[in-house]
């Protein structure tokens, strides 16, 4: 386990948990920005990329968000927002699966994680929102586009024009946590779901995962490559030959 920086990093197998570890509320400074997206590119480089458990230390916050004590002028502020926004890109285009486990607060910034990850799994104490615009902030800008994509224009507006937090229930009922469990449980449940979600064929993960988050920016042409060039990769992978001779097997048995 890496403990000199403001990030966790502890690795068992094919799953990586990584802790913000800046106490109390696990702020994102720039620091903790540069470094999470570090180790996620590094992870990506892998041969074998792991699944990605990414917490909060403590049960009060998973994040509180951007550190505004950093927002003193546009030339500290711009840089930021950029390695920010490179962080969001770096979770969209991770290639295996990205599973948050959340205690407490995830507002602003860390909202925007959660709606980067694959699956979120929280607690019923947790409070999510995009309080910026009580702040004299905006979110970045890719993290409104997921919200719309996400939770649908209405409830984006709910969070971004009112800046106002919600807790559990809503957050389940628009759709930015999959789940809720018991605080304690929060941990283990989301290493079972990233473990779950790593054993599937990774090239299939990967193709499922780059289509359900970039097609909706692409043109039908685009779109028609990007199928036929996945094709070409699933239908000649060993993996998936066997994982389609075993499914006929079976139905020709029934």
């Amino acid at each position: 386990m890496n403990t000199a920086t403001s990030l966790l990093i502890e690795r068992d197998q094919d799953l990586v948990t990584i802790t913000m570890n800046r106490p109390p509320a696990n702020a994102l400074n720039a620091q903790l920005i540069v470094e999470l997206l570090e180790a996620i590119r590094r992870l990506a480089d892998d041969e074998n990329p792991p699944g990605i458990v990414l917490t909060g230390s403590g049960d009060r916050f998973f994040s509180a968000g951007g550190d505004i004590k950093e927002v003193v002028g546009i030339d500290v502020a711009r840089p930021r927002i950029r390695f920010f926004h490179e962080l969001l890109v770096a979770m969209e285009n991770y290639p295996g699966p990205i599973v948050c486990a959340v205690r407490g607060y995830a507002v602003g910034g860390a909202l925007e994680f959660l709606l980067h990850a694959d699956y979120v799994v929280a607690d019923a104490v947790c409070k999510i929102g995009f309080p910026e615009i009580n702040h004299g902030l905006l979110p970045v800008t890719k993290g409104m586009r997921r919200a719309v994509e996400k939770l649908g224009v209405r409830a984006a507006q709910e969070l971004l024009y009112w800046g106002e937090l919600v807790g559990a229930e809503r957050a389940v009922a628009i759709g930015a946590v999959n789940e809720i469990v018991p605080t304690e449980e929060v941990a283990s449940r989301a290493r079972d779901v990233c473990g779950v979600l790593r054993q599937k064929d990774r090239k299939l993960f990967h193709a499922i995962k780059r289509s359900l988050n970039l097609t909706a920016q692409m043109s039908d042409q685009a779109l028609e490559k990007m199928t036929v060039a996945d094709l070409d990769a699933y239908v000649t992978a060993e993996s998936s030959t066997n994982a389609r001779a075993r499914f006929l097997s079976k139905n020709s048995k029934g």
